[in-house]
Formats: structure tokens, sequence, C-alpha cells
């Protein structure tokens, strides 16, 4: 199958990233390139961040990334994410098959490069933002107080 001059495998096909697909050739006398994030430490926040920006304006797509926008099509892909899981059991969710696993994969990194690109439309430092919710988390939840607990920090122990 191919969509935009790319071959699918894998997996399902973003058109935002690309990812899931390898160049076939040229279309309308246009190479594509690989994806963007090929060869960088996909750990690097900063380094995802300016992969997903070049892509983004490789294809003048800047034009249409508004926070409003991004954000919008941040929440489709975690609704994909979602409707994965949505009629399994919770022990049939905890053991996916690989098609299925594969198919997590795919929107989990949908998700992450809109958010990737709506923190950098924000100018928003997402390691710094990490740090800084996980120390607000520390303090609200002590392990002491919320250990094996689901509760909320604003409900009693007796909830």
């Amino acid at each position: 199958m191919s969509t935009s001059g790319y071959e699918l495998y894998g997996g399902t096909y973003c058109g935002f990233c690309g990812f899931g697909a390898r160049r076939t050739g040229r279309r309308r006398g246009l190479e594509y390139k690989r994806p963007a994030l090929q060869g960088i430490n996909v750990s690097d926040f900063d380094q995802i961040r300016r992969a997903v920006r070049r892509f983004t304006e490789e294809r003048n797509w800047d034009q249409f990334h508004s926070p409003k926008n991004l954000a919008m099509a941040l929440s489709g892909e975690a609704g994909e994410l979602v409707s994965i899981f949505q009629w399994m059991t919770e022990e049939e969710s905890k053991e996916l098959n690989p098609i299925k696993l594969a198919e997590a994969a795919d929107e989990i990194a949908d998700v992450q490069l809109y958010l990737v690109a709506l923190a950098d439309k924000l100018d928003i430092d997402i390691g710094q933002a990490v740090e800084r919710k996980m120390l607000k988390n520390a303090i609200k939840y002590p392990p002491q107080a919320f250990y094996g607990s689901s509760r909320k920090y604003n409900e009693s122990d007796e909830t």
C-alpha cells in the first residue's frame, strides 16, 4: 500500500510525523527524505523538538500548527490510542498481540510528537516542566500517606 509516495509497513501512517513509512521513490519530481528523527537520540526532547520542527518546516505546515490545532490533534491521537483498548478486559490490555502492540506504539509516538510540537509552539521546555511537575506531585502525594492508594490528594483516608 502506498500513501503520498511512502510504502506502509508495521502499522498505521501519521501524516504529521511520517513514521511507520519508508521512502519508495519520487513523486511529482520531489525526492522524499527519510523520517526526520533517523539517527538522533530519541530520548533527548530537544533533539526530538528540532526534528519535529524541521519536519514541519520542510512541508510548510507551521501555518496549520496553532496551539489550538495542535492540542486538538493531540486529543485526537490520544483518542486513537484509547480506541485500541476500548473493549478489552483488564487482562487483555496487559497482554497485547504483536499487531495491537505495534498499533499502540504508533499512537503513543503520534501523541508524543504532537505534544512536543505543542510544547515547542508554546516555548515550554518539556524536561523542565516534567521536573517541576514531579516535584509538585512528590509534595502532593508523599509515599507514606499514599502508598498503594488511588485516592486523590484532597480526599481523606476514609474515602
